[in-house]
């Protein structure tokens, strides 16, 4: 009885995949070219994929971070920004971008778009799949490029890596200060505790939850808390999809980016910038336009508590200092990545 409720089990994952690839594949039509440099995409090369939206704040400093770290080329989905987003990225040499006017939510918040772009340009790429908002970091990343470390990924046979996205924030209120070039400088603080992890077993994927937005939005009721585990970097495959953001995939062995024999399997962080001094007038923009949550009534009150400016920080707030503390304080993981 196991075995059959396995197989069918299993079935029914495969059918739900391939709705998703075909849903993806109808909204390509969505998707308007408006500096497409694909063909310059090389064997080999690193690509970083995401949706954006009204995000100039943040652009410059997301291209030179993951830059730096090795990224060959970008896609970027803009959906109607008004602030020269679309603009900007099309001036950028490595950059490809399209744009869509069309709902965000009606998208899976984006995925569906990227999705296209994923099976059309990274099919056999290492891909990151990212928000604007994230700035992703991973052991030895200041001195050793993401090549290497994708180079080691295909060599111990791991298609996918996981990674915790890690709630930065500021010492005072949401919404004070200046413009930072670094967002990291502007939103120095995290919470080193209160995680809670569990396994979902249909999926196979990690769910975590906890950190600032927890404990101070959403402490009433925790399950609604956002959810802090991904699966960003992936040898990408045109039969892959993501289900729920970056948070898992199908083939579900993608979601297996953790050891269940005692050992460590490598994990990265994604340093989470969204509370910036702009998050105020963003809340009050996205309460509006209900775009963000599939139930938007659900978290009408959530908005509203950032859009008066709250204090994240207290007393077991730390400091951040790098990937090392990362990996001592057990929220990253080298897993034998020298």
């Amino acid at each position: 009885m196991a075995a059959a409720h396995d197989l069918w089990a299993a079935y029914r994952l495969r059918w739900r995949r391939r709705r998703l690839l075909a849903r993806s594949f109808a909204k390509r039509s969505q998707l308007s070219p408006l500096a497409d440099r694909t063909r310059d995409i090389a064997s080999g090369a690193i690509l970083a994929f995401a949706t954006v939206r009204n995000e100039m704040g943040r652009l410059p400093y997301f291209l030179r971070h993951h830059r730096a770290l090795g990224v060959d080329r970008f896609l970027f989905v803009d959906n109607a920004s008004d602030d020269g987003t679309a603009a900007f990225l099309a001036e950028q040499a490595d950059v490809s971008v399209w744009t869509t006017p069309h709902g965000y939510k009606a998208s899976r918040f984006g995925v569906d778009w990227l999705t296209v772009l994923l099976a059309r340009h990274g099919h056999g790429h290492w891909c990151l799949t990212l928000d604007a908002d994230e700035l992703f970091v991973y052991a030895h990343h200041d001195r050793r490029p993401l090549g290497a470390l994708t180079d080691w990924l295909d060599l111990t046979g791991r298609s996918a890596m996981g990674a915790l996205m890690l709630d930065m924030y500021p010492r005072g209120p949401l919404g004070e200060g200046g413009p930072e070039e670094d967002p990291v400088a502007a939103l120095p603080w995290f919470d080193a505790g209160n995680y809670v992890m569990l396994r979902q077993p249909r999926l196979q994927n990690l769910w975590v939850q906890g950190g600032p937005r927890a404990r101070a939005f959403f402490a009433a009721d925790p399950r609604r808390a956002p959810t802090l585990s991904k699966v960003p970097l992936v040898r990408w495959n045109r039969r892959y999809a993501y289900v729920s953001s970056t948070h898992s995939l199908l083939p579900r062995r993608l979601n297996r980016v953790y050891c269940e024999t005692g050992s460590e399997a490598p994990t990265g962080v994604l340093l989470h910038t969204k509370f910036l001094p702009q998050i105020l007038a963003k809340s009050a923009e996205e309460r509006t336009r209900r775009q963000h949550f599939e139930n938007s009534d659900l978290y009408a009150g959530y908005y509203d508590a950032l859009s008066g400016g709250p204090v994240l920080w207290c007393e077991r707030s730390t400091r951040y200092a790098g990937w090392r503390q990362l990996e001592a304080l057990g929220l990253m993981s080298r897993g034998g990545w020298q």
